[in-house]
């Protein structure tokens, strides 16, 4: 039963990582615990290698830990089977990539409609232009990846991400493959679309004045939480 606070969205506690190479057993994370409530925006940082994206690999159930909790809510996501946690990302998280994992095939707004269809939504196709209109990109609604500037691509990912209105957002470094110019504009756009859907965003970044805009810093080093800092944000 989870006891975390009820405020408490998503929590994890004493996860660890363990994963064998030539050199023998690799600590990527050990004895990680932090909280993020309902609403609050919380920024993952610390030096490349530090194993924030294996964080959020384990906080999304994309992966397993060694030992640990997590929960999503009242639910506890390493007590679940890879289907039971496809499932519940499918109806609660939403994702935002470095690399914006579109499917090169598809056009804007089929890319937008996919998750919509997979959950089985009503009116999917209005839902995902008007999705696509908030990013500003009603304009490129039947382009293919290959004609988006990156950009542009990553708005695409932003509004799939926020088209199925999902309770929990992972950005994982969303900036990283843009312009510093381009890069401000989208993180931005991000914690705007956050803020007025509400909705709870853990991110991943290098980039300080991102972080500094969250409710909560957790920084990584060697694996470790080293300092969760609450900000007045």
């Amino acid at each position: 039963m989870n006891m975390t606070d009820p405020d408490s969205l998503l929590s994890a506690r004493a996860l660890t990582k363990k994963v064998a190479s030539p050199e023998g057993e690799l600590t990527i994370l050990n004895d990680v615990s932090l909280s993020v409530k309902r609403g609050q925006t919380a920024a993952v940082v610390g030096p490349s290698g530090a194993g924030k994206s294996t964080l959020l690999a384990l906080l999304a159930g994309l992966d397993e830990p060694t030992s640990g909790e997590v929960w999503l809510g009242d639910v506890e996501l390493t007590g679940l089977d890879e289907d039971g946690r496809a499932r519940l990302r499918n109806r609660q998280v939403g994702f935002v990539f470095q690399s914006f994992h579109l499917l090169p095939s598809l056009t804007a707004l089929e890319n937008v409609l996919l998750p919509l269809e997979l959950s089985g939504v009503d009116h999917e196709i209005e839902r995902a232009g008007e999705a696509l209109a908030q990013v500003g990109l009603e304009s490129r609604l039947h382009h293919s990846p290959r004609q988006l500037s990156g950009g542009e691509k990553q708005r695409v990912a932003i509004a799939r991400a926020f088209v199925t209105e999902p309770a929990l957002l992972f950005a994982d470094e969303p900036t990283g493959n843009l312009d510093n110019n381009t890069g401000e504009q989208i993180m931005s756009l991000l914690f705007e679309l956050n803020a007025a859907a509400a909705t709870t965003l853990v991110l991943v970044t290098h980039n300080i004045a991102a972080a500094e805009r969250c409710h909560c810093v957790f920084e990584l080093a060697a694996g470790r939480l080293v300092s969760p800092e609450q900000s007045s944000t």
